[in-house]
């Protein structure tokens, strides 16, 4: 029998207000608990962030809304819809990719143009799409069902029948670059199936070749934009946690974690303490273990040095006056070879020569994130975590990138600039005190994946949970909503309560 007694008596301090804290505070309110977030910054959001620039808005994080029925999962736990806080408006094209070879391709809704595409490549392509895609739905469906919505946090948690009959979707623990070089010869084509490896913060030759579903989620399910940019989504959770009765304090940074009997003494960067039964963090475990808590009861510097961590980043936000045309909503731009920049993100880390990257013009979908006239432009060029930023640095690969984009795409910003701001490894370093300023948190390996993640449980500290990038089920925003309600449910139980069982797939 489930025990699913309210939480009446509980108080729960999440310390973070990222995705995941904002989550996992709407449902342990919920259960009756007495909830704060407490967040150093002075937004709530984390990475998932708005920076405003005279006329021009930003989102500053993650950028592409995909997977919405997770989003709607979540709303409807609670009797709401996302369409009572916030519209989505399905993006065509989904993105354009162009090459540096000056080819180009967009990648639509509309699968049998997606499927001509592929055919006008290589022949047979297309054929090979269905059977890459009918593939990639099956490991979807019984991955979200089976390892996401379920929590699988512990090795011990694969003890389950029903994980023997999921065992197939198991079988591809290969590399993504294999398993794509199986079904396609053409370059373009296996890259085009394995750009949102990115999203995970892993290379095509490290991520497990389990993540082809992300051709599913891409293809077939869609990207979308939240009216009012990505934003909409933290604002939405900040809301429906007033109205459960979470209480928010910003600009409050927790500087120690003290372990004491019945849960947690949290201590504020004034010297100012609260006592918590239970703590939620999604703060990354590393800073957590290495700065908040006592020496000696979290894991040590050289644990959490050992890890692979997903990329860091050069943000540039640019407001640009005049047309930007043919830049989409979403534009990807690739080198005929990205395998040297991937090296030098995870190898050999060092500034790329020939680099991939990434654009965001939401001013293509929303017009009122830039003035009349202008656009709001967000570049993303992946970087390695931990590399030397240095002003000078920074400005000479700036000026490199935005002279890449006007030959490979034709659009020549760099004397239409308008208002600008940068985010670099240093800045995600001291912001989000993520190890090496990382953007992503831990990268999607094999040996990252899953069970080998860490745990919601905190080792060796009763009462003290995690949320976020850094666990289970991993990276991205669909997946921070999931590791909120996991963490949750964690601590609801542990508090002998779970009042969440009844959103949790029958395993």
């Amino acid at each position: 029998m489930i025990d699913d007694t309210p939480l009446t008596d509980e108080t729960v301090a999440v310390v973070g207000g990222g995705v995941a804290g904002l989550t996992a505070a709407c449902y342990l309110a919920d259960a009756g608990a007495t909830v704060t977030v407490v967040e150093r910054n002075d937004t709530l959001g984390g990475v998932t962030n708005r920076l405003e620039v005279g006329e021009f808005t930003f989102d500053t994080g993650p950028s592409w809304y995909m997977m919405p029925e997770t989003f709607d999962r979540f709303f409807g736990h609670f009797g709401r819809e996302s369409s009572d806080y916030y519209a989505i408006e399905r993006l065509d094209p989904q993105y354009r990719v162009f090459w540096k070879d000056g080819d180009r391709v967009d990648v639509t809704p509309d699968l049998d143009q997606v499927r001509r595409a592929f055919e006008s490549y290589e022949a047979g392509a297309a054929d090979a799409l269905d059977d890459y895609l009918e593939t990639a739905r099956r490991t979807y469906e019984l991955g979200m069902e089976r390892f996401v919505y379920a929590d699988r946090s512990r090795l011990r948690d694969l003890i389950d029948p029903s994980i023997v009959r999921a065992a197939p979707a198991l079988t591809h623990l290969g590399s993504m670059q294999g398993y794509v070089e199986g079904y396609f010869d053409e370059p373009k084509l296996q890259q085009l199936l394995q750009y949102t490896l990115v999203f995970l913060g892993s290379s095509p030759h490290d991520a497990p070749s389990l993540y082809n579903l992300m051709a599913h989620v891409d293809f077939e399910r869609g990207v979308y934009y939240p009216e009012g940019g990505m934003y909409a989504l933290v604002e939405a959770l900040a809301d429906l946690g007033r109205e459960l009765g979470v209480t928010y304090r910003t600009g409050d940074e927790v500087t120690d974690l003290v372990p004491v009997d019945g849960g947690l003494r949290v201590v504020g960067g004034d010297g100012h303490a609260q006592f918590a039964d239970r703590v939620v963090a999604n703060a990354n475990p590393a800073h957590v273990e290495c700065d908040l808590l006592p020496d000696g009861r979290g894991r040590s510097a050289d644990y959490w040095e050992s890890l692979t961590y997903g990329p860091s980043a050069l943000m540039l936000y640019l407001g640009v006056e005049g047309d930007v045309d043919p830049l989409a909503h979403h534009t990807l731009v690739f080198p005929m070879d990205w395998d040297p920049h991937f090296e030098r993100i995870f190898d050999d880390p060092a500034w790329p020569e020939n680099p991939a990257y990434y654009l965001s013009v939401a001013s293509r979908t929303d017009e009122t994130v830039a003035p009349d006239g202008h656009h709001a432009v967000v570049v993303l060029v992946p970087l390695a975590p931990g590399l030397d930023d240095d002003p000078d640095r920074v400005a000479e690969f700036r000026e490199a990138v935005l002279a890449d984009l006007a030959a490979t795409t034709g659009v020549d910003l760099r004397d239409r600039i308008v208002a600008e701001r940068s985010a670099c490894v240093s800045e995600f370093a001291d912001r989000y005190r993520t190890p090496g300023g990382t953007a992503l948190g831990l990268a999607h390996t094999l040996d990252q994946t899953g069970p080998l993640r860490p745990a919601h449980h905190a080792p060796g500290v009763e009462n003290l949970y995690y949320a976020g990038a850094f666990t289970s089920p991993g990276v991205g925003l669909p997946m921070a909503v999931i590791s909120g309600e996991h963490a949750a449910e964690a601590a609801a139980r542990d508090a002998r309560a779970s009042p969440f069982s009844d959103v949790l797939p029958n395993v």
